[in-house]
């Protein structure tokens, strides 16, 4: 037999962007928690809303299956003497199992025998087992948490009722202050509180009372809605998912109205607009069938129709308000010089360890300068390049940014343009903060690219020589996400650069050019370097490069990540061609041999007339051919030559004792396998390939 079983956690309203990860998460947790009880169910419905996390679990066992075990106890040796008799410990665990000395048997677990008893557990029924789901609710983890009352308890906001019922059964279930019961709460404003006789009735009477439960089907309500506005008017609608999806998580009954603002506003930027619209008013902007943005917008209100005209005037009077602010910062901005902003920056901190931000914009033009020697830029670029270095971070002394920090760099392009700059500079002003995001978008032109490397290598080079690395989980300048850019940038464009050799140059270059400020870079470089290692495995691990891969071509004598991630991928296309495992043993071979017998005792060069076995001219000669050409390769044309050598190496072991008991050929074939391991080491380490 079996039941239906409704548990409902009552709340004051979440923040948006916790709410879909809290229901996963108790979702998760109750269905662990009746796995480990033992109690089997069906499918378990999940229900959100800003004041309620809900589940449905329909088809659960009316009570735990009975359970016929085995407890094994003391080995037999330790249960009884020579002559038969119970020891204590034999009589302490037929006792403790609730059984007597007589129903003990004996039997083997791995070759001693043990002694065992037979236990019959009777199954609990699920409403007392259910009561334990207090566990579930003190578990539940958050981004923020506070405490209420006098509870010494914290949650994402204070709890205020608890729904418990087991088909029409009211379980007894307590927690802090709260007695579960078969009362829930409809909307805020339009609903009443609802006592429902049956769990299954929970979704129709919430409806009923104003609350969609199912956020899937309040997305989807809030979809048609907003479409149905769209195809009213004539509007294009970008439904960014991001915003619908917390726009479901603001509501528990939607309802989408239409606003609009004067269009004289269109003459601020368009991103402007689109900002106070979208992140801060939670409104979808609004383009006509050209696609240029419309003096309309669409927002969602938590209830019904009625005074519906009410609510509208009231966003639109909120939005003009920001819409004003907007025009007059605007206006303001431009009143300035771009040279009254960048003086203004020396005032400005970047941080209170390194400095100000014109310091900062002073070293990133230096390492500028430097990537565009290295990349050998022309003239017209580098010279935009530095430009840009010079004055990228203008806007943040700006009001229009001060009140809407999310269009750093997207008004400094604007800005740039109004004060006459060329719009490459523009450009990468606006791009140098790409990528925002792990796989966001990159920069698209290469003043950009420059300017965007050039920033984040001053940032990781800086807080790193004052001391401030992440730290597990803790990266409060986003350290990992500038790296990674980083390396995403240098990747899309195939360009080598050591980045430890890199930051040597770097710090000369400072030295060089006399900056002020007196950071000690080299104290970090070896954890610099292995953090940005890091990020190469971090870029590697989801595009199916196996683990042993990513070891070995980390390991690379130069960090370099464009060949670390070209050889990785020459790497794991090998491995499914039949000439892999051979040719990974021969290499590997060779660097077992060299790094088990290294010694001071070997000659500086091969001499070939030590040779006993035409092999070992082969081999010498394969490798002094590729060492001529070893520097001019790419990295997975090295590594196509090594596996080329597998035929010549194989034979050559096959030919010749290494370990020749004459010390002079022994010394010799070590050094000439010295020479070949060298070409293999500069790859990686070999030695973490999985070889099967």
């Amino acid at each position: 037999m079996t039941k239906t079983f409704l548990f409902e956690l009552g709340l004051e309203e979440m923040p948006a962007h916790v709410v879909t990860a809290a229901e996963k998460q108790f979702a998760q947790k109750v269905a662990a928690f009746l796995d480990d009880q033992k109690l089997t169910h069906g499918k378990i419905e999940q229900f959100s809303t800003p004041r309620r996390l809900s589940l449905l679990i329909h088809d659960l066992a009316d009570k735990q299956a009975d359970q016929d075990l085995e407890m094994k106890g003391p080995a037999q040796k330790i249960a009884q003497d020579a002559a038969g008799n119970w020891s204590k410990a034999a009589q302490g665990f037929a006792r403790g199992q609730g059984a007597s000395v007589e129903s003990i048997f004996f039997q083997d677990f791995k070759g001693t025998p043990y002694a065992y008893v037979k236990k019959h557990i009777a199954g609990q029924s699920a409403a007392s087992v259910l009561p334990g789901l207090t566990t579930v609710i003190s578990d539940l983890t958050f981004p923020t948490r506070m405490k209420w009352n006098k509870f010494n308890f914290e949650f994402i906001r204070p709890l205020h009722w608890i729904v418990a019922l087991l088909d029409n059964q009211i379980l007894d279930f307590k927690f802090l202050n709260l007695q579960a019961g078969n009362q829930t709460r409809g909307h805020r404003f339009l609903g009443g509180p609802i006592t429902l006789a049956q769990a299954s009735d929970y979704p129709t009477a919430l409806e009923q009372e104003f609350v969609i439960a199912d956020a899937h089907q309040r997305k989807a309500e809030i979809k048609k809605q907003i479409q149905q506005l769209a195809s009213q008017h004539q509007w294009q609608i970008n439904l960014d998912p991001d915003l619908l999806e917390e726009v479901t998580n603001l509501v528990e009954f939607p309802t989408a109205f239409a606003g609009q603002f004067d269009p004289k506003y269109l003459q601020i930027p368009e991103e402007v607009l689109i900002t106070s619209m979208k992140d801060n008013q939670r409104y979808f902007y609004v383009r006509d069938q050209e696609g240029k943005l419309a003096p309309y917008f669409i927002g969602v209100r938590n209830g019904n129709q009625n005074d519906l005209n009410n609510v509208i005037a009231g966003n639109e009077k909120v939005l003009v308000a920001r819409l004003e602010d907007a025009a007059f910062f605007f206006a303001e901005d431009q009143k300035r010089s771009l040279q009254d902003y960048v003086s203004q920056l020396e005032n400005v901190t970047f941080h209170d360890k390194i400095g100000s931000m014109s310091a900062k914009m002073a070293r990133t033009k230096v390492i500028a300068q430097l990537l565009a020697q290295k990349l050998k830029l022309d003239g017209s670029t580098t010279a935009d390049v530095l430009r840009a270095a010079e004055i990228y971070k203008f806007d943040l002394v700006t009001d229009m940014v001060g009140e809407f920090s999310e269009l750093q760099g997207v008004m400094g392009e604007k800005y740039a343009l109004i004060f006459g700059e060329k719009p490459t500079v523009a450009q990468a002003i606006r791009e140098h903060y790409l990528p925002t995001a792990a796989e966001g978008d990159l920069p698209q032109s290469r003043t950009g690219e420059i300017l965007s490397l050039a920033d984040k290598l001053e940032s990781l080079m800086s807080f790193f020589a004052v001391d401030l690395l992440p730290t597990g989980s803790n990266d409060p300048y986003g350290l990992r996400r500038q790296a990674y850019g980083l390396i995403r940038i240098l990747q899309a464009q195939n360009w080598h650069l050591d980045l430890q050799e890199l930051q040597t140059e770097i710090s000369a270059a400072y030295q060089a050019a006399q900056l002020p400020g007196n950071f000690d870079y080299q104290k970090h470089q070896a954890e610099l370097t292995t953090f940005f290692q890091d990020r190469v495995r971090q870029f590697l691990a989801p595009r199916n490069i196996n683990h042993g891969v990513i070891e070995a071509v980390v390991a690379n004598s130069k960090v370099d990540p464009v060949t670390m991630l070209t050889l990785a991928q020459s790497i794991q296309a090998a491995q499914e061609t039949a000439v892999y495992k051979p040719s990974m043993e021969a290499l590997t071979r060779v660097l077992h041999l060299t790094q088990q017998n290294q010694t001071a005792d070997l000659p500086q060069a091969v001499d070939s007339g030590l040779f006993v076995d035409s092999t070992e001219t082969d081999l010498y000669q394969a490798v002094q051919k590729l060492q001529e050409q070893f520097s001019q390769l790419e990295a997975p044309d090295r590594f196509a030559a090594l596996i080329a050598l597998q035929p010549t190496i194989t034979a050559y072991f096959d030919a010749n004792m290494i370990l020749d008991s004459d010390l002079k050929i022994r010394a010799n074939r070590l050094k000439q396998l010295q020479l070949l391991a060298q070409l293999i080491n500069s790859l990686g380490d070999l030695n973490q390939l999985v070889i099967k």
